[in-house]
This record gives C-alpha cells, sequence and structure tokens, in this order.
C-alpha cells in the first residue's frame, strides 16, 4: 500500500471519529446550573435540601464527565440535574406556601376566639 493510500485511510478514519463523537452539552450544562441557582434562591436548601443535594451531585458528575469526553453520559446527567432542580424549587415553593396557609389559619382562629371572648363579655 502505498504511503498516500495510508495517509488517505488514517485521515478519513480521523474524521469520521470526529463525526461521530456528540457535542459537549454546554448549553445544557448551563441551563442544569442556573436550575440550580433558581432552587437556590427559592430556599431548597432550607426546605428541599435532599432533591438540592441530589442535583448538585449529578452536575458535579455531568462535568466531570465532560472531563472525560463522555458527552452522552454528560447530558443525561446535566438533564437530570435539571429535573432534580427543578423539583427541589417546586417542593421549598410548596413547603412555603404550606407554611403560609397554616400561619394564616392560626392567626383566624385567634381572631374567632378573640371575637368570642368579646363575645362573651357583653
Amino acid at each position: 500500500m502505498s504511503p498516500s493510500k495510508i495517509m488517505l485511510i488514517g485521515a478519513t478514519l480521523s474524521l469520521a471519529s470526529c463525526a461521530s463523537k456528540p457535542p459537549v452539552p454546554n448549553e445544557q450544562l448551563a441551563v442544569s446550573k442556573a436550575a440550580i441557582e433558581q432552587a437556590q434562591r427559592a430556599q431548597a436548601n432550607e426546605y428541599a435540601p435532599v432533591e438540592l443535594r441530589q442535583a448538585q451531585d449529578k452536575l458535579s458528575q455531568a462535568q466531570a464527565a465532560v472531563q472525560r469526553e463522555d458527552y452522552d453520559l454528560a447530558k443525561r446527567l446535566a438533564e437530570q440535574a435539571e429535573v432534580d432542580a427543578r423539583h427541589a424549587e417546586t417542593k421549598s415553593n410548596s413547603t412555603k406556601a404550606r407554611n403560609a396557609v397554616a400561619e394564616i389559619n392560626e392567626s383566624i382562629q385567634a381572631l374567632r376566639e378573640e371575637l368570642e371572648r368579646r363575645g362573651e363579655r357583653k
């Protein structure tokens, strides 16, 4: 085999391996990071710490997969991190809303009791 054929085959194989490699999931990593930040702003560290930690761990694993050039795994982990972060945010917001409702109900009950006491005085 001539050297030019060997070079052509090598170049073709090199191009083929580059073409089949999935892209670095930079966009998904950024979306996941933003979702985690949003969950933190929603106080998920207080109201949904397990879910937030799962999101953070999966994002770290995704970043490690990028370093290993395992872009398919990195994308899947980043997507999972986003879902976990959104779950943490939703759980946090839900818990805060339930707490607010409980406080309102307590205030209503206190007002009712006060009205009953005033009614008894008359």
